[in-house]
């Protein structure tokens, strides 16, 4: 029996699991990443955690196939990372050399959001298509390009970076330091951003009874809620995000035409709440035969999707 490490690299936790070749978890576990300890610390933590579960299954170490990981950063060749986001580690680690040298298992790397993507594509929401593209919602934007059951990672790395998309020319400014992005708008970080000014002058509404004024807890859901709820105010505000995540969709479908979108992240748990405005809007921003036959969906791995995709670095190899 083959079975395969997926590891899903985190800023704060490390998500650790066994796979057998068929995309069923049989064991899985978190560690903290704990990355201020350098990077060979984490590494051999992680080994060990695997060794741990290998045990605890019962399964030969020669049955241990590969490890594969996601990385919150750029990688090239499946093996070198250009930078980690995040992270106090250097630039351009050749990380898979490294866990082998530690483990003796062969090892292959990927963008996190790049593997969440061949997770929901292999195993999960776009599961017997052969194009997908998977847009991860939260505090940024993510993304990650399936074609023909290949991610596409690009010459250093830096493919399927959707979320650094322009969609207004100079633009607010967005983390990355550029201005005009589509995660500016559109990821959770945009949404607030919105809401907030908003309720600078506008207070006759759910979202001001409820916070008074301090919102540092304020987050996306809270919108949604107060949307469902009828607040007209928190309405307009999902239909500001719908705006800019179909102009956002749209322009991917109007580059790759891929068969399945898949939705995932902290904004995608609003499943038709937000899906059906981006359905309504998407058509002033597509091609009309690019949407023949799509469909837009939100994913449903959760968070098995980065563990998933990560092993899945060798089951589609």
């Amino acid at each position: 029996m083959k079975y395969y490490a997926g590891v899903d690299l985190g800023g704060t936790n490390t998500k650790i699991g066994i796979c057998d070749a068929e995309g069923k978890i049989v064991s899985s576990s978190s560690i903290k990443t704990d990355s201020i300890r350098g990077v060979d610390d984490t590494l051999f933590r992680i080994w060990t955690e695997i060794q741990r579960q290998v045990l605890e299954q019962k399964i030969e170490k020669e049955d241990l196939q590969g490890i594969g990981i996601g990385i919150p950063g750029p990688v090239k060749n499946q093996s070198i990372v250009g930078f980690f986001a995040n992270f106090p580690w250097e630039k351009n680690i050749n990380l898979q050399e490294k866990m082998e040298k530690i483990s003796g298992v062969t090892t292959k790397l990927d963008n996190d959001v790049n593997v969440i993507a061949q997770g929901e594509a292999i195993f999960g929401a776009a599961r017997g298509h052969r194009s997908s593209i998977t847009v991860a919602l939260g505090t940024g934007i993510g993304g990650g390009i399936f074609i023909d059951g290949k991610l596409i990672s690009g010459m250093t790395g830096a493919g399927g970076e959707v979320g650094h998309m322009k969609l207004v020319p100079d633009g607010k400014l967005c983390g990355c330091g550029q201005k005009g992005c589509f995660e500016a708008y559109a990821s959770a970080t945009g949404m607030i951003r919105e809401a907030l000014s908003r309720l600078y002058v506008n207070k006759q509404n759910a979202l001001y009874d409820k916070f008074q004024g301090n919102y540092e807890n304020l987050e996306a859901k809270d919108i949604f809620e107060a949307a469902a709820a009828g607040d007209i105010f928190s309405q307009e505000i999902v239909d500001y995000e719908a705006e800019y995540l179909a102009m956002g969709i749209g322009n991917l479908l109007n580059i790759i035409n891929p068969e399945v979108i898949v939705l995932g992240g902290g904004i995608a748990l609003a499943k038709e709440q937000i899906l059906v405005p981006i359905q309504t809007k998407i058509s002033k921003y597509a091609l009309e035969i690019t949407l023949e036959n799509l469909e837009i969906k939100t994913g449903v791995l959760g968070n098995e999707a980065g563990i998933l995709g990560a092993a899945a670095l060798f089951i589609v190899s």
